[in-house]
C-alpha cells in the first residue's frame, strides 16, 4: 500500500479542529473546533484535482468547542455536540442544512457517539457516566447512568456491536464494559486485554467496531472471520479482536504515543495516528506526527508523516482512497493506493477482490480488447497474482486449506488452470516472466520453470509444441547458500536467517532477490546460480529489471525511487560490494514499469501524475492515478483498477487508457510537415517505432531513399524487399500508391485507388488475399475477375457462415459455389433430407460423395435413399449392407440376387446367429420371415414347438408347429412361383426337399401340427366322457410317435382304451410301457442314482408324467383304484409326487390287476374299406389290402369316407392347411374357422 499528502485545506483565523468525520455515501465532510466552529465542507468528484470544494457551509449553533461531530449516512443526518452539553442534529433542505433537533443537558460534556449500522438508533455518552439511546426520528429509547461498584464511570468512547444487540462503553480508566442494547443492563466487563496487561491504567484513545463486519462475514465462521473490534491505548498498543470474546487478539505495539484510530469504510485498513519521536544526530529528541497503517491481520502497511503538532481526528472517504486528517488548524488528505491483487498478460488483465458476505476471493481475467470476461469464483486463501506482461499465462497463489501448503496454479488467458505446484513456505514475494515463476519466504526462495511454448506460432502445431516444449523443473534454496543445487525439488531448510528477504524481480535472463538490510543478490536462470552481490543505501520494496539487465529501479519504504546499475559479467563477484548508484531520486512513487523495447526508457507514476523517463531526463508529466500494464513501442497501457474495483464485475473499457511518449507525438507532429526535419528529430531520438513512422511517411511521398534508410534502421528486411518492388512499378505512380495503403494496412485506400484506375481486378486480388469474400463478389459482379474466382468467393463465404454455424446462409453459397461435399454435409446437418435426395441424381456416377449420402440416409432410417446413391456409386455391397442394417432383408436378398452377390447368406447366417445367442429366437425368426428365408424359419419354429412340448404346454407347441408348417407352405410356393412348371417345378419340389430334409419334422410340414392336434382333442374327448371317440383320437397317435414322447402316447392310450374297455388294445400299451419302465431301470441301475435323478427319457416315467399331465395322471390314478378296491395305491395322486411305498414295477403290477380280471379280448367294432370291404379300424389310415389311403376329420378324429354323399358326411376343406373337416361338426360348433390352423372358412353355415 501507498499513501501521500495529496490535499490541504486552512481553517480560517486559525481555529484549532478539534474532530471530523466523513460521510461514506454522499462524501460530506464535517469538521468540528474551536469557539463553537462546525463546517460542512464536499470535494470536488475528482479527488486527483486540485482542492476545490463544491460545498461550504459554516452551521451557526454551538458556542463551546464542538468536540464530537458523527453522520447518519442512511438517513443523511448530522450529529455534533460541544463542550457545553448541546447536541444538534442537522438535515439536509435545499443544498443548505439546518437543525433539526436539538438536546441541551447541561451537566456534563458528551465524549462520544455512535449510530447503529442500520442508522435507525443513537447512543450518546457523557463524561459522568449518563447515557442516552434515542432512534432516528428523535424519540428517546432508555437513558441510565452508569456505575462500578457504586461510583459513576468515566465514559469517554461509545461503539455498537455489528448487530445492533450489544454497546460498549470504554472509561477513562482503560477499562471496557459491555451493556444490552436494548434495557441497557450490564452484562459484563472485557478482561481480555492483553496489550495492557503490564501497564494497567493505561488511557483508552480509541474504541472502533467495524459497522459492517457482520454483513461482511455473514457465511464465515468464527475461527476465520476477519477481526473488526479495534481497542487502542496512548501507550501505542492494540489489540484486534472478531468479538468481545476473542481470548486470542492480534497484537500490534506502533511504537508511539496513540491518539486516534479508525477503521476504514471495509474494515480491512486501520489507520492510528499519533505522535513517534526520534532520535536526532545531535542526540536530541524530535516528536512526528504519522499515521501508521495496519491491515485486519495486524500486518502493517505502510507510515504517513504528517505535519504539525498534533492529529485531532481521523476520517476515511467511503471507497478507501482517502482519509482526511484534523491537524491543528489544516484538514489534510491523504491518497491511499491499496495494495490490489492484480496483474497483466497477453491482453488481459487479471484481478481478484472480495464480495461483500464471502471469505474467498473471485478472480476475473478480463480481455481488454475484446471485453470478453472470465470468472473464477471462490478462490479460497487467495495470497496474490503474477504474471509477465509479455507472457501467456499467469500465476495464482493461494492456501489450501485441506494440506496447509501454497499451492501455484498456472492459468491461460481465459483463467483456465494448466499447471499447480505445492510449495512448504510462506509466500512473500511471487514474481514471474516468460518460463519462469519465482516464490520467496523470508528465508527461501522456489524457483519453478514451468513447462512452456518456444512461440506462439508453435500453438497451432501439437507436433512442434510437444517437441519444443521443456522440461518443468523445480528448485528450493536457502538465501544463504553459496552454491544452488539444480536438483529434484526438496523440502526448504527451516532455519531462519538474520537478514530476511523482502522483495525479488525477475527477468528473462536473471533473478534479483532483495533483503531488508539492503543485500542484493543476484542468480543467473540458466544454469541457476548465485553471480553476484552488492549493497543498496535503503530497504528495498521494489525491484524492477530492465530489458537488457543493466540496470535495476528500486522504490525503498519510504516510497524514493533509485536506480543502479548491474554490473557486466566480467565484474560479477558473489563477495558484497557497495552498489553503482545512479545520481537519479524522485519521492513519492508508487509505480513504475521499464519499456521493453529500450533499456534507458521508463515511466513511473508520483503522486498523481505520470512521467515518462529516458535515461535521467524526465518529460512533462501526465495527470493520472492509473496502474502502469505495459510499456512498449513508445506507448504505456495503464488501467484505472480503482475505478474497476468500484464495480468489479462490470469493468469498462474506458478504464483502460493509453498513453503516447512525447518523442511519439514530437515525431507524428513533424512527419506532418517536413520529413527532413523529422530525419534529424528520428536521429537524435532514434526508436524502432520512430523510424517505422518515417519510412511510412516517406512511402506516402514515394521518397524510397529515406524509407529504405529507415527501413535499415529499424531491422525490417521485409520493408526493404517491399522498397525494391516498389521501384519496379516505377511508372504507375497510382499503383504504388496503392500497394504503400495495402502495405499500411490501409485496405480501403488501397481498394478506392484501384478503382481510380479502373482494376477491379487488382482490388479482387488484395480483397482475396485479405480474406474479404464479401467484397471479392461486389468486385467481381461489378467486371473484376473470371466465374472461377466468384465460385471460390462463394465457397469462402460459405465457409464463413458455417464457422458461425449459420448453416441455412452456408448452403446457399455453397450450392451457388457448387461445392456438393459442404452441401452433403450441411444439408444432413440441416436435416433437408429433401435436397439430399436431389443431390443423388446431380452427382456424377461412381462419385464418393455417393457413398456418403449413402451412410447418412443409412444413419437417419432412409433404406431406399441410401441404396440408390450405393447404387449410383456403384457399389453393391454397400447397398446390401445398409438394407442388413436396417432390417430390410427382402430388398437385400433381392439385391444380392440381381447382382449375384455370394455373401447374402452369410449376412443371414451371422446376423440370426447373433439373434440366437442372445436368446433372442423369436426377432431370428422374424429376421428370416423378412428376408423369406422359410426353411430356417420352420427350423427354429419346429425348435421352439418341440421345447414347448417337452415342457408339456401342448397348446403352445400345437401354434408353433402350425407357423412351422405355414413357413414350408409359403417356401413351396415361392419357388414354385419362380420355376414355372414342368420341369422347374419338379426341380423347386426337390429344392424344398433338400431344404427341409436336414429336420425331421420339416418334411411333412404339418404332421408336427397334426400330432400335437390329435393330442389335444383326444383328452377334450376323454374330459367330455366321448370315451370312444377319444380312443380313436388316441389310436391315430400312433402314427405320430416321431412328434410326441413314447411315455405321453401309450398311457393315453392305456387309459383310454381301458375305459373303453378295450383290452387288447389295453394290453398292447401296457406292453410297451413295461418295455419303457424296464428301460429306465437299467439305465439307472447303470448309473447307480435313483431313477428320479434321469434325463427325462430315463427317469420314472409316471413321477414326469405327474407333473407334466395332471388330467392324464387323475384319470390314470381313478383306473388305479379301481382296479387295486383300495389297496395300497402306488400313485400319490393328489400331489402329483410319487409316494415312498410305491412299487419298483408299478406298470408290471398294474397290468397283472388289470388283466387277470379282464381278458384282452378286442371288442371295437370295424368299417368296410369302402373300395374293397376290408374291415378297417375308425383309426386306420390306409387300407392292409387295396392300400388305399384315408383322410379324418380333425375336429371329431373320425374317418372320412369319400364315397359317401350322405349330408352327415359333407366335407369342407381349408385353403390354407388342405385339411377336412365334416361340416355337420362345424355346424354343431358354429366355427367359422379351420380346428387346426384357424385360417377362416369360405364357406357359411
Amino acid at each position: 500500500m501507498f499513501v501521500y499528502l495529496s490535499k490541504k485545506i486552512a481553517i480560517p483565523n486559525g481555529v484549532r479542529l478539534h474532530s471530523i468525520a466523513w460521510n461514506s455515501e454522499q462524501g460530506w465532510i464535517a469538521c468540528g473546533g474551536e469557539n463553537g466552529l462546525l463546517k460542512v465542507l464536499k470535494l470536488d468528484v475528482d479527488r486527483h484535482a486540485a482542492s476545490n470544494l463544491s460545498m461550504n457551509q459554516t452551521l451557526d449553533g454551538h458556542e463551546g468547542a464542538v468536540g464530537v461531530v458523527g453522520w447518519n449516512d442512511q438517513y443523511r443526518k448530522l450529529t455534533s455536540s460541544d463542550k457545553n452539553g448541546l447536541i444538534i442534529v442537522w438535515m439536509l433542505h435545499n443544498g443548505m442544512w439546518f437543525e433539526e433537533m436539538i438536546n441541551n443537558r447541561n451537566k456534563s460534556v458528551v465524549t462520544d457517539l455512535s449510530w447503529t449500522a442500520d442508522g435507525q438508533k443513537i447512543c450518546i455518552c457523557y463524561d459522568d457516566g449518563a447515557v442516552i439511546v434515542g432512534s432516528v426520528d428523535g424519540n428517546r429509547l432508555w437513558g441510565r447512568e452508569l456505575h462500578s461498584s457504586g461510583r459513576p464511570l468515566h465514559l469517554t468512547h461509545v461503539q455498537w456491536s455489528p448487530d445492533g444487540k450489544t454497546l460498549l462503553f470504554g472509561t477513562n480508566s482503560g477499562e471496557i464494559h459491555r451493556y444490552d442494547a436494548s434495557t441497557g443492563h450490564f452484562i459484563s466487563k472485557l478482561t481480555a486485554l492483553p496489550c495492557i496487561e503490564d501497564s494497567p491504567g493505561a488511557k483508552l484513545i480509541g474504541l472502533q467496531w467495524y459497522a459492517a463486519a457482520d454483513a461482511a462475514t455473514a457465511d464465515i465462521s468464527h475461527e476465520i472471520a476477519p477481526p473488526s473490534l479495534a481497542i487502542c491505548y496512548g501507550n501505542g498498543r492494540c489489540q484486534l479482536m472478531r468479538n468481545e470474546a476473542d481470548d486470542r487478539p492480534i497484537l500490534i505495539d506502533t511504537g508511539m504515543k496513540a491518539h486516534k484510530i479508525k477503521w476504514n469504510c471495509q474494515g480491512n485498513v486501520l489507520a492510528i495516528g499519533g505522535t513517534q519521536s526520534i532520535s536526532l544526530p545531535d542526540g536530541g529528541k524530535k516528536d512526528l506526527q504519522v499515521v501508521q497503517f495496519y491491515s485486519n491481520t495486524g500486518q502493517h502497511l505502510r507510515t504517513l508523516k504528517v505535519p504539525g503538532s498534533g492529529i485531532a481526528s481521523i476520517a476515511w472517504e467511503g471507497n478507501g482512497l482517502r482519509l482526511a486528517l484534523a491537524v491543528d488548524s489544516f484538514i489534510y488528505f491523504a491518497n491511499v493506493r491499496p495494495d490490489y491483487k492484480w496483474a497483466y498478460f497477453n491482453k488481459v488483465l487479471a484481478y481478484a477482490y472480495l464480495k461483500p458476505g464471502r471469505s474467498d476471493h473471485t478472480c476475473v481475467f478480463w480481455n481488454v480488447k475484446t471485453a470478453e470476461k472470465n470468472v473464477i469464483r471462490n478462490v479460497p486463501k487467495l495470497v496474490n497474482i503474477a504474471a509477465s506482461a509479455t507472457g501467456d499465462n499467469c500465476a495464482l497463489v493461494r492456501k489450501d486449506e485441506q494440506t496447509g501448503q501454497h499451492v501455484i496454479v498456472l492459468c491461460n488467458a481465459i483463467g483456465s488452470p494448466i499447471d499447480n505446484r505445492y510449495i512448504d513456505i510462506d509466500p512473500l514475494s511471487v514474481c514471474m516472466n516468460m518460463t519462469h515463476v519465482v516464490v520467496t519466504s523470508d528465508s527461501s526462495v522456489y524457483v519453478w520453470q514451468f513447462r512452456a511454448l518456444a512461440s506462439k506460432a508453435d500453438t497451432l502445431d501439437p507436433q512442434a509444441a510437444t517437441a519444443q516444449r521443456k522440461e518443468s523443473r523445480e528448485t528450493f534454496f536457502h538465501i544463504d547458500d553459496v552454491h544452488v543445487q539444480e536438483s529434484a525439488p526438496a523440502k526448504p531448510r527451516t532455519t531462519s536467517t538474520t537478514d530476511q528477504i523482502c522483495v525479488s524481480a525477475l527477468s528473462s535472463k536473471l533473478l534479483i532477490v532483495g533483503r531488508e538490510t539492503g543485500l542484493v543478490q543476484c542468480y543467473t536462470l540458466s544454469p541457476l546460480k548465485l553471480v553476484h552481490k552488492f549493497h543498496m543505501a535503503c530497504r528495498p520494496q521494489r525491484l524492477e529489471i530492465n530489458c537488457n539487465a543493466t540496470r535495476l529501479a528500486v522504490i525503498d519504504v519510504s516510497s524514493n525511487l533509485s536506480f543502479y546499475q548491474i554490473p557486466s559479467q566480467d565484474r560479477w563477484s558473489v563477495q558484497p560490494q557497495m552498489g553503482e548508484a545512479q545520481r537519479f531520486e524522485r519521492k513519492d512513487v508508487w509505480d513504475m514499469r521499464w519499456s521493453t523495447d529500450d533499456e534507458d526508457l521508463f515511466a513511473m507514476m508520483e503522486k498523481t501524475r505520470m512521467y515518462i523517463v529516458r535515461g535521467l531526463d524526465p518529460e512533462e508529466p501526465i495527470a493520472s492515478s492509473a496502474c502502469l500494464c505495459t510499456f512498449g513501442d513508445l506507448k504505456i497501457k495503464a488501467v484505472l483498477l480503482d475505478e474497476i474495483m468500484s464495480d468489479p464485475e462490470h469493468p469498462q473499457k474506458d478504464c483502460v487508457i493509453n498513453f503516447d511518449t512525447k518523442a511519439l507525438r514530437d515525431a507524428r507532429t513533424l512527419l506532418q510537415t517536413s520529413i527532413e526535419e523529422s530525419c534529424v528529430f528520428i536521429e537524435q531520438h532514434p526508436h524502432p517505432k520512430l523510424w517505422g513512422l518515417l519510412a511510412e511517411k516517406a512511402l506516402e511521398k514515394l521518397n524510397f531513399v529515406v524509407a529504405e534508410r529507415a527501413f535499415v534502421n529499424c531491422h525490417d528486411y521485409q520493408g526493404l524487399q517491399f522498397v525494391k518492388k516498389l521501384k519496379q512499378l516505377e511508372k504507375h505512380s497510382v499503383k504504388q500508391h496503392a500497394e504503400i495503403a495495402a502495405y499500411f494496412l490501409r485496405f480501403d485506400d488501397a481498394e478506392r485507388l484501384y478503382r481510380n484506375i479502373d482494376r477491379r481486378d487488382l482490388a479482387a486480388e488484395l480483397r482475396m488475399r485479405l480474406g474479404d469474400w464479401f467484397k471479392v463478389v461486389q468486385l467481381v459482379q461489378e467486371g473484376g475477375l473470371d466465374d472461377v474466382h466468384i465460385q471460390e468467393a462463394w465457397d469462402n463465404i460459405g465457409h464463413y457462415y458455417a464457422d458461425r454455424q449459420k448453416w441455412s446462409k452456408a448452403v446457399q453459397y455453397y450450392n451457388q459455389a457448387k461445392n456438393y461435399e459442404k452441401l452433403v454435409e450441411y444439408y444432413f446437418i440441416l436435416e433437408d433430407y429433401r435436397n439430399m435426395q436431389a443431390l443423388v441424381d446431380v452427382l456424377p456416377v461412381g462419385s464418393p460423395l455417393l457413398v456418403s449420402l449413402g451412410h447418412k440416409f443409412a444413419t437417419v432410417g432412409l433404406s431406399n435413399d441410401a441404396v440408390s446413391s450405393f447404387l449410383r456409386a456403384e457399389n453393391v455391397k454397400l447397398a446390401v449392407d445398409a438394407c442388413i442394417e436396417l432390417n430390410q432383408w427382402s430388398r437385400a436378398v433381392q439385391l444380392a440376387e440381381q447382382y449375384k452377390l455370394p455373401e447374402i447368406r452369410n449376412y443371414l447366417a451371422k446376423y440370426a446367429g447373433h439373434l440366437l445367442e442372445k436368446g433372442d429366437i423369436g426377432q431370428a425368426i422374424e429376421l428370416y420371415q423378412k428376408a423369406e428365408y422359410y426353411p430356417e424359419a420352420a427350423k427354429l419354429l419346429s425348435k421352439l414347438a418341440s421345447e414347448a412340448a417337452r415342457k408339456q404346454n401342448f397348446v403352445r407347441a400345437k401354434k408353433f408347429s402350425v407357423l412351422a408348417a405355414l413357413a414350408i407352405d409359403s417356401y413351396k410356393q415361392k419357388m414354385l412361383d419362380a420355376k414355372g412348371t414342368g420341369t422347374n417345378m419338379v426341380d423347386a419340389l426337390l429344392e424344398t426337399d433338400k431344404a427341409t430334409a436336414s429336420d425331421r419334422t420339416l418334411v411333412n410340414a404339418w404332421k408336427g401340427a397334426e400330432g400335437h392336434h390329435l393330442f389335444l382333442l383326444a383328452q377334450q374327448q376323454l374330459q367330455s366322457q366321448q370315451v370312444e371317440r377319444a380312443m380313436v383320437t388316441a389310436m391315430r397317435l400312433t402314427e405320430y410317435d416321431d412328434i410326441l414322447e413314447e411315455g405321453d402316447l401309450y398311457t393315453l392310450i392305456a387309459l383310454v382304451s381301458y375305459l373303453n374297455k378295450s383290452y387288447s388294445i389295453c394290453s398292447r400299451a401296457f406292453i410297451r410301457l413295461e418295455t419303457l419302465e424296464a428301460r429306465v431301470a437299467g439305465a439307472a441301475k447303470k448309473t447307480g442314482e435313483g431313477a428320479a435323478e434321469e434325463t427325462e427319457e430315463g427317469g420314472d416315467y409316471f413321477t414326469h408324467l405327474d407333473t407334466r399331465n395332471s388330467s392324464v395322471l387323475t384319470s390314470m390314478g381313478s383306473l388305479t383304484r379301481k382296479v387295486l378296491k383300495g389297496g395300497t395305491s402306488a400313485f400319490a395322486h393328489t400331489s402329483g409326487a410319487v409316494t415312498l411305498e410305491e412299487p419298483p414295477h408299478p406298470m408290471q403290477d398294474l397290468a397283472y390287476k388289470i388283466f387277470t380280471r379282464h381278458p384282452p379280448t378286442d371288442n371295437t367294432p370295424s368299417t368296410p374299406c369302402w373300395k374293397c370291404k376290408y374291415p378297417l379300424k375308425e383309426w386306420f389310415s390306409s387300407c392292409p389290402q387295396c392300400s388305399i389311403g384315408f383322410q379324418w376329420c380333425i375336429i371329431s378324429g373320425r374317418l372320412i369316407h369319400s364315397e359317401s354323399s350322405s349330408p352327415e358326411h359333407r366335407v369342407e376343406t381349408c385353403r390354407r392347411c388342405k385339411h377336412k373337416m365334416y361340416r355337420s361338426e362345424l355346424q354343431v360348433k358354429k366355427w367359422r374357422h379351420c380346428f387346426l390352423c384357424h385360417h377362416p372358412l369360405e364357406s357359411q353355415f
